[in-house]
């Protein structure tokens, strides 16, 4: 349990670190070979850490110590819990790898999330910038007194 929630911790930091050097990084900024090698591989290792550790660390402590095997059913007939009116057998390994696909699903939309922060991390402020130099409000209407 410790490792899968480690491993989380390190995720959660990742993705902060992402949001503090998009809030940062001005757009259009030229970028050294170095610091691109540096985003690289740091963008190598979370993609690396988020789609290979996390959910090895939940598999692992899924089926060692809380021993969701194959031989342990949930439902069905070979169930000994509350559903064994199903008619097909569900065991705690396949709740498992479902538990598993969701952490990818959760870690793509988080992905997404920080790949449309990144793309646009200039945009409020060039439609402030935009909006002063045509002497309206951010929302097209004209200003009423002078900024």
């Amino acid at each position: 349990m410790v490792a899968f929630v480690g491993s989380l911790i390190v995720s959660v930091i990742l993705g902060a670190i992402v949001l503090v050097v998009a809030k940062r990084r001005p757009v259009g900024a030229e970028l050294s070979w170095g610091e691109a090698m540096l985003g690289a591989t740091f963008v190598f290792f979370g993609l690396f850490w988020v789609y290979g550790v996390v959910p090895h660390q939940w598999l692992t402590w899924a089926e060692n110590e809380l021993s969701w095997r194959p031989d342990a059913y949930l439902a069905g007939p070979s169930g000994t819990g509350a559903l064994t009116e199903v008619p097909f057998n569900v065991s705690y390994e396949t709740l498992s790898h479902l538990i598993a696909v969701t952490i990818y699903g959760v870690f793509l939309a988080a992905q997404i999330a920080l790949w449309a922060v990144w793309q646009g991390r200039g945009d409020k402020a060039e439609r402030r910038r935009k909006a002063l130099e045509e002497k309206t409000t951010a929302y097209g209407r004209p200003l009423a007194r002078k900024a």
